[in-house]
């Protein structure tokens, strides 16, 4: 297993969830890896990436609460999110593939299982 995420939960708006995705140390030690979450009936959507050099990014709706980050000891990526909304409810992946972090050789494509986090008002 290239991918394990962990964390989620319930919480009320206002409160914070710290996502966990454990890597397979080689992976881990070139890959871009994000977090996408997904709500039924809709795509799924790219929340944060974090390249293997550190620098992140993150879709518009998240800025200034989620914070992506990297532990090299662990080969762990968080994601630490403060202030949810409801509307931050879904089932959030990680995945790390070839085509976001830039790999040129055999193309790859690696997700983790949903964990499902959950907002209320």
């Amino acid at each position: 297993v290239q991918l394990q995420a962990s964390g989620g939960g319930s919480v009320q708006a206002g409160g914070s969830l710290r996502l966990s995705c454990a890597a397979g140390r080689t992976l881990f030690s070139f890959s871009t890896i994000g977090w996408y979450r997904q709500v039924p009936g809709k795509q799924r959507e790219l929340v944060a990436t974090i390249t293997a050099g550190g620098v992140a990014d993150y879709v518009d709706s998240v800025k200034g609460r989620f914070t992506i980050s990297r532990d090299d000891a662990e080969s762990t990526v968080y994601l630490q999110m403060n202030d949810l909304k409801p509307e931050d409810t879904a089932v959030y992946y990680c995945n790390s593939n070839s085509q976001t972090t830039g790999w040129t050789g055999r193309p790859y494509d690696y997700w983790g299982q949903g964990t499902q986090v959950t907002v209320s008002s």
